[in-house]
């Protein structure tokens, strides 16, 4: 069976109850859509926890090499990798026990879905966090 995002009053309430959301693929550069991303994430409201291979903090967030680094609850683990990368990630967003594992627009790959959604996880994939936050919640700051 084919995967399928939750519905959208569904994704509204994750959004809602999100507290850390640790952006996977985060770096200093202005000009990646994660950085763009993470930022307007940042200015509504949002915890951004980065997360790359040098741990380098970014946005003024403190940043870790990986999931496992991060000490706290991980509510959504927010994905700007290329697709066959993330099944590796769903494993590790597994581990940590993550609530939601959601690939950014344009990433999708059904063997990360069945992983995330074995291991408990709501997934949501080829979805930019960003506009779904704009569309269903409107009036955040």
């Amino acid at each position: 069976m084919a995967f399928e995002n939750p519905s959208r009053e569904q994704i509204k309430t994750i959004l809602e109850q999100a507290g850390a959301i640790a952006v996977v693929g985060l770096t200093n550069n202005p000009a990646r859509p994660a950085y763009e991303v993470s930022e307007a994430m940042l200015h509504r409201g949002y915890r951004i926890i980065p997360v790359n291979p040098r741990g380098e903090d970014v946005l003024g967030q403190k940043g870790y090499a990986s999931l496992a680094d991060i000490p706290e609850q991980i509510d959504i683990v927010n994905v700007f990798r290329r697709a066959d990368q993330t099944p590796d990630i769903a494993r590790e967003a597994v581990a940590v026990g993550a609530r939601v594992l959601w690939l950014q627009l344009g990433i999708s790959n059904e063997e990360t879905a069945r992983i995330a959604q074995d291991g408990g996880l709501t997934v949501i994939m080829d979805r930019c966090i960003k506009v779904e936050d704009a569309v269903l919640r409107p009036n955040r700051s």
